[in-house]
């Protein structure tokens, strides 16, 4: 790795130099400073497969740590002896240390050595998966989720770090490289979780997800290169930078919103799916509700064919279509309990599939629209995007399993079409030419 280190390092000298410049312009806003180098990495060597394979799977492994729980929830909660109701905190608070961490530490990113905040994170991704697969009870782990969520961001440095060291030839290419891993990440993630906790107890998914992102750190501090930092403003500048953002761009605000609502259903979802399938009629274990995790590989299919249709036809139309197929997926899923067990799982199966196919299709379209607005803001944009998509994310696991011990699974269904109608709705309101 001696010569991408190398080279990446006189790349950065440049970066510097034209970042100085930049910052010399009087009408320059100092919160729209590039967070990304803009050198002509085109000149750049190409990236080696050992390390774009360990940028994507450090992507798909620490991501898939906002997952495991969910479809254990039903084998964790009769261990453990917690309720429905506390039970379903874990991924609501899984999802929203995730959203803050974003919102406060992505950031991080442009002002120090992001290879070292890399490390940081894995270290203490670590300790939270070890104090979650060891908590006595269930207040432990509820503090432990917490804290994977805000570890778990590691994810989000690490896809800027690989759009950085990529050369411009070979940028596209590798950003959805590590991309596909961190969709991967979230399609395996449950499937495994349900296979190990039906086996081996839900303690072990823990400890061994604990292991396998030590062995990411470990790989990552021999093979990441440094980082220089991209800009000198402070850290309550570069939050500040956020607001400043979203009251620019209404653009951004739909964006954000839209894919937030998204989320919820999604969420909602697949927090409850193993409380349900671990009742009457069906007493199925956590390895069923995993299995329904592999409706996930649609998502990941999505996201190269949606972002090839945005490119061609516009990334609104990718948004109206993704949002539209989510709203009328989740509003076949409510015929569920009208139906016999055995159809009943069919319908959970199909539906699945075409409402992750929506979501993570909206997504690419969503990503590809807050990335045009302002490039030399993409990795806070990026922030802001997904600070709503995990608050809805986080907002969907709470109420999800509200409406579940309430009112049942169709009350849940019932919620996700809602949400999903209600974000095409914003795909459909236009924003003013001035506001874009």
């Amino acid at each position: 790795m001696s010569s991408i280190h190398k080279t990446y390092e006189s790349g950065k000298t440049a970066d510097t130099s034209a970042q100085s410049a930049q910052s010399a312009q009087p009408n320059q806003p100092s919160q729209s400073a590039p967070s990304v180098p803009t050198n002509d990495a085109s000149r750049a060597a190409p990236l080696h497969k050992p390390l774009i394979l360990l940028l994507a799977a450090g992507a798909g492994l620490s991501v898939a740590s906002l997952y495991y729980s969910q479809p254990m929830l039903g084998v964790l909660g009769a261990d453990i002896g917690a309720s429905d109701q506390a039970v379903g905190l874990v991924p609501t608070l899984t999802q929203l240390g995730y959203a803050l961490g974003i919102l406060l530490l992505a950031p991080l990113g442009d002002r120090h050595d992001r290879r070292n905040i890399i490390l940081i994170k894995a270290a203490l991704l670590v300790l939270a998966l070890l104090l979650g697969g060891f908590a006595p009870s269930i207040n432990q782990l509820l503090v432990a989720s917490l804290a994977i969520g805000l570890t778990a961001t590691l994810a989000q440095d690490i896809v800027p770090a690989a759009a950085t060291l990529a050369p411009e030839t070979q940028r596209g290419k590798v950003v959805g490289t590590v991309m596909t891993g961190l969709l991967m990440g979230i399609l395996l993630s449950r499937v495994v979780s349900g296979f190990v906790a039906e086996h081996f107890g839900w303690r072990a998914m823990f400890i061994g997800a604990a292991a396998s992102i030590a062995a990411i750190g470990i790989a990552a501090w021999r093979g990441i290169p440094k980082f220089k930092p991209t800009t000198q403003l402070s850290y309550g500048a570069l939050l500040g930078s956020l607001l400043t953002l979203i009251k620019r761009h209404g653009a951004l605000r739909h964006a954000a919103l839209a894919q937030g609502l998204l989320s919820m259903g999604f969420s909602a979802f697949w927090s409850t799916l193993a409380v349900m399938l671990h009742a009457e009629p069906f007493h199925l274990g956590s390895a069923v509700a995993g299995a329904f995790g592999l409706a996930g590989a649609a998502g990941a299919l999505a996201a190269p064919m949606a972002g090839h249709l945005a490119d061609r036809r516009g990334p609104e139309l990718v948004t109206r279509l993704g949002t539209g197929l989510t709203a009328l997926s989740f509003g076949v899923l409510c015929l569920a309990p009208f139906l016999s067990p055995s159809a009943q799982l069919w319908l959970l199966g199909i539906g699945a599939v075409g409402f992750d196919l929506g979501v993570q299709a909206s997504l690419i379209a969503h990503q590809t629209i807050v990335y045009s607005i302002e490039p030399g803001a993409r990795s806070r944009l990026n922030a802001v995007l997904f600070v709503g998509m995990f608050i809805g994310m986080a907002s969907g696991a709470a109420l999800g399993s509200l409406l579940l011990a309430q009112w049942g699974w169709v009350a849940v269904t019932g919620m996700a079409a809602v949400v999903s109608l209600a974000a095409l709705a914003v795909r459909f309101w236009k924003v003013a030419p001035q506001d874009a």
